[in-house]
C-alpha cells in the first residue's frame, strides 16, 4: 500500500515518525515523505532536518494519507497544501492525522460533521471546522482516523494496521517495536495531571500561541 506522509516547516517529528515506524514495519508498504517542495524540512525543534523526497506535484494518489501536527498555522493557511490534501483524500482508503494535523484536515473541509480528536489544548478548535471534538486517544469516523497529541500517532498507526492487515499484524508490529508504555509518572492527559501541572503546561501553550500570532 502506498502511504503518503505530509511534511511541512514547523511540524512535530514524532507525529510523522511514530506512524512511519509502525507502517514501515510491514513488507509491501511504500512510504513517501511529501512536502510542498522537495528537500529539507525543519520541524518545530529546529535541531534536525527531515528530507522530503517528493513534492506535492509528484504525488497524486495514495492508499493512506498521514498528516502530522505541530506549528500548523502556516500549513492550514497554505492553499496549495490544502488543495493537495483534498486531492489525495479523494484517492485514499484511509485519511489520518496526528495531534493538530486534524486541524489541517479540518481546514481542508474534510472533517465537517465528523468526530475527531487532536491535542487536548486545541480540542475546541475542531468545532471551527464543523467537527465534533472528543478526548479519545484515537477516533475513527468512516475512513478518517485521527490521533490525539504526538505520541498517539503510534496508537493511530496500530489501529490502522488492525483495520487493514488484521489483529495478528498489529500485534506483531507492536511487539517488534516493543511498544509497551510504562511511563514513570501518570500525567499524560488533562484528566490525570495534577492541577498545578495542568495550569503550568496550559500557560506555556498559551504563551506559545500568542507568540505565533504576534
Amino acid at each position: 500500500m502506498k502511504i503518503a506522509i505530509l511534511l511541512y516547516e514547523g511540524m512535530t517529528c514524532l507525529d510523522a515518525m511514530g506512524p512511519y515506524e509502525v507502517l514501515a514495519a510491514l513488507p509491501g508498504n511504500e512510504i513517501c515523505f511529501v512536502a510542498e517542495r522537495r528537500g529539507e524540512i525543519r520541524p518545530d525543534t529546529r535541531a534536525l532536518g527531515l528530507v522530503a523526497d517528493h513534492s506535492i506535484d509528484d504525488v497524486t494518489s495514495a492508499g493512506v494519507l498521514v498528516v502530522p501536527g505541530g506549528n500548523d498555522e502556516n500549513a492550514r493557511a497554505n492553499e496549495r497544501i490544502l488543495d493537495w490534501v483534498r486531492k489525495i483524500d479523494a484517492t485514499t482508503q484511509w485519511t489520518t492525522s496526528v495531534c493538530t494535523g486534524s486541524l489541517i484536515l479540518g481546514a481542508a473541509g474534510l472533517l465537517r460533521g465528523r468526530r475527531a480528536t487532536t491535542h487536548w489544548f486545541r480540542q475546541e478548535m475542531l468545532r471551527e471546522f464543523g467537527a465534533t471534538p472528543t478526548l479519545e486517544r484515537v477516533v475513527e469516523d468512516g475512513k478518517y482516523v485521527t490521533g490525539a497529541g504526538v505520541s498517539a500517532g503510534i496508537d493511530m498507526a496500530l489501529r490502522l494496521l488492525q483495520k487493514t492487515m488484521g489483529e495478528d499484524a498489529a500485534q506483531a508490529v507492536q511487539l517488534g517495536i516493543e511498544y509497551d508504555p510504562q511511563p514513570p509518572c501518570d500525567a499524560g492527559s488533562p484528566s490525570k495531571a495534577p492541577e498545578p501541572i495542568l495550569a503550568l503546561v496550559r500557560s506555556v501553550f498559551e504563551q506559545g500561541s500568542r507568540g505565533a500570532r504576534a
